[in-house]
């Protein structure tokens, strides 16, 4: 008697299709061709404030991680009280569930996998993975417990960049 091999071969396209749905989902390939550019204005100079210290806004500069990040960061305090992250000239690789997060960690030039490791403050997605944007920072944000601006990918739990700050908040 000779059995037949069509339920094998259902069984493994199955688990294939499976598979690969799952692993399109995860790692998003498609990101590696894509570009999403944000242009969006910063605080006009005549609303940003200087901080308490009369030395300006908090500032930092990106040194890549996972993948090539450039560009710079400025955090203002604006007339009201409100407080504004400014992402400039950004560029970094498209990914998924990329965020922008305040970090109490340092920056290491070699990697940048403990960021996660303290405290973070998710002020949201990445809007976009070049050029300008700003996130405001939450009422109450204590900027002095922290001293880095990272783009993490919450799937893969890695930098993709980060800035350490420079200045007093």
């Amino acid at each position: 008697m000779r059995r037949s091999k069509r339920p094998f071969l259902l069984l493994t396209a199955a688990v294939v299709l499976a598979v690969t749905a799952v692993g399109l989902y995860l790692f998003q390939p498609w990101r590696l061709f894509t570009t999403e550019r944000v242009v969006e204005e910063a605080p006009p100079a005549a609303v940003a404030q200087q901080d308490a210290t009369g030395s300006g806004p908090v500032t930092g500069t990106f040194v890549s991680h996972a993948h090539t990040t450039e560009g710079s960061v400025e955090i203002y305090r604006v007339v009201g009280g409100k407080t504004v992250l400014c992402l400039t000239d950004l560029r970094t690789a498209d990914g998924p569930a990329l965020r922008v997060w305040l970090s109490d960690q340092p920056v290491h030039r070699d990697g940048g996998g403990n960021l996660d490791d303290g405290e973070h403050l998710d002020l949201g997605r990445l809007k976009g993975n070049e050029g300008n944007q700003n996130y405001p920072v939450p009422a109450g944000t204590d900027l002095r417990k922290f001293s880095t601006v990272t783009i993490w990918c919450e799937r893969f739990s890695v930098s993709f960049g980060a800035a350490e700050l420079n200045g007093a908040a």
